[in-house]
């Protein structure tokens, strides 16, 4: 039976990389694959997943009215489908969820959903509050605050720079607008590093921080 997997992280863990790795290693084999993405992410273009160390990929996009199951099953009847990937997973509905884990169900096709877990005020996406109770297999990918903790949270930050704690849960961005923190500087407002910060870890430390 295949299943339903959630990768999940801040913003900056290499999500997209690793969503594009999984896509060329299916390939590779001989295998294909359907890569998913979000309309409202044009960051790279329409129809586009790219990472930021370069590599991307073509994407089939859909808008959270769109039913992903029969998305899924058209492209299957085409071409058969050994893997399904979808990129920005927390901007899925929770119906989206659902018809996920039928194409694993009943179609019997894997899907690896890759998103943040949590917005800039520290709450759940509706996506991924449904794939942390949806998911087969859940995986956390890692990176760390500039303290050298592990990074757990997400601050929103405006043109000045300064950290906004109020607005719309959705709001396209990469790094000029977000970063990445732990939990500790998430309370402070804190993103880049002062002199009365934490010390850095020392690598014991810092491998004591990611479990």
């Amino acid at each position: 039976m295949a299943k339903l997997y959630f990768y999940y992280s801040t913003m900056n863990a290499g999500k997209s990389t690793v969503l594009l790795q999984s896509s060329y290693n299916y390939r590779e084999r001989g295998m294909n694959t359907l890569i998913l993405s979000p309309e409202i992410d044009t960051r790279f273009g329409s129809g586009k997943v790219a990472s930021r160390i370069g590599i991307e990929s073509d994407s089939k996009t859909f808008t959270t009215a769109d039913n992903l199951f029969k998305m899924v099953q058209e492209n299957a009847r085409r071409d058969p489908l050994h893997c399904v990937l979808v990129d920005e997973a927390q901007f899925l509905t929770r119906k989206q969820v659902r018809q996920l884990s039928d194409v694993c169900d009943e179609l019997d096709i894997p899907v690896l959903a890759y998103g943040l877990r949590t917005d800039f005020q520290g709450n759940l996406f509706e996506g991924s509050e449904n794939l942390l109770a949806w998911a087969d297999t859940l995986s956390e990918l890692k990176t760390i605050c500039h303290c050298g903790r592990k990074a757990t949270m997400v601050l929103r930050v405006g043109e000045s720079g300064q950290v906004i704690r109020d607005g719309e849960q959705v709001q396209i961005g990469g790094n000029e607008r977000y970063q990445t923190v732990c939990r500790r500087h998430f309370k402070e407002a804190i993103y880049e590093r002062t002199e009365d910060d934490l010390p850095l870890l020392d690598s014991n430390e810092l491998r004591q921080s990611e479990r």
